[in-house]
């Protein structure tokens, strides 16, 4: 069975991504920082589902390695899902250079870069997907997180051009948009229940929208209706709401 590449491994969402995927007979490239600790992972998925599961070490932010780091992989992938992701706090974000540097780059210029290489194969190829986990807070910039939501409204972008470019090669390219998941990222959030997903269930939704070649999937379902209200509120309405 061919190979998927999971770029940003040691997410919460990113570990069931690798669960359905492998369920579904695939073998995996598991690609994070550190990623000796995925162990565990491995060994579960191969004791469950008895697929290959290699472990790859991957800086998204190291882009002068991308190239060697694709080059190497023992088999090339048929499908790459990206789903590295930093979310600081706005007030720290607003303050700090760093923390909005690290939000731009983990975001969006480090998968552009491994995007790019990945793509230019696929195309050469003519076979392969491409998921980029993004996010309904790059739908329309709001106070309360617009330095993540820029980050995320350039990616997704980016994978619509992407999308555009490659549809002539073969290679489909879906663009996911969760809103409220259940994650380590958010423990710290006051969620509303009835509108957070859990990472086991944007998982599935991520593997049916992509074994169907959709184009965008919002995540849970609710939010694509959401997101054109809020889309379509008039600027000089939306910038007094708090919201």
């Amino acid at each position: 069975m061919s190979y998927v590449l999971i770029i940003g491994a040691k997410s919460d969402i990113a570990k069931e991504i690798a669960r359905v995927y492998a369920k579904n007979g695939y073998n995996l490239f598991l690609a994070a920082r550190e990623s000796a600790s995925l162990e565990d992972l491995k060994q579960d998925i191969y004791v469950r589902s008895g697929v290959d599961v290699k472990l790859k070490e991957f800086d998204v932010t190291a882009y002068d390695t991308h190239e060697n780091f694709y080059t190497s992989l023992e088999e090339k992938p048929l499908g790459v899902i990206v789903v590295s992701g930093y979310m600081a706090e706005q007030k720290s974000a607003q303050k700090e250079w760093d923390e909005t540097l690290n939000t731009i780059n983990v975001n969006y210029t480090g998968a552009v870069s491994i995007l790019n290489i990945i793509a230019n194969d696929f195309e050469k190829h003519r076979r392969g997907f491409i998921v980029g986990v993004s996010s309904v807070a790059g739908d329309r910039g709001r106070k309360a997180n617009y330095i993540y939501g820029s980050a995320k409204a350039a990616f997704s972008a980016y994978l619509s051009g992407l999308r555009n470019r490659l549809y002539e090669s073969g290679v489909s390219v879906l663009t996911v948009k969760p809103g409220f998941v259940n994650t380590k990222m958010t423990e710290n959030m006051d969620l509303p229940q009835n509108l957070t997903a859990e990472p086991e269930d944007v998982a599935g939704d991520i593997y049916n929208a992509q074994q169907k070649g959709r184009n965008i999937l919002y995540t849970k379902s609710i939010w694509m209706l959401i997101m054109l209200i809020i889309k379509h509120i008039p600027e000089f309405i939306f910038k007094k709401m708090s919201i």
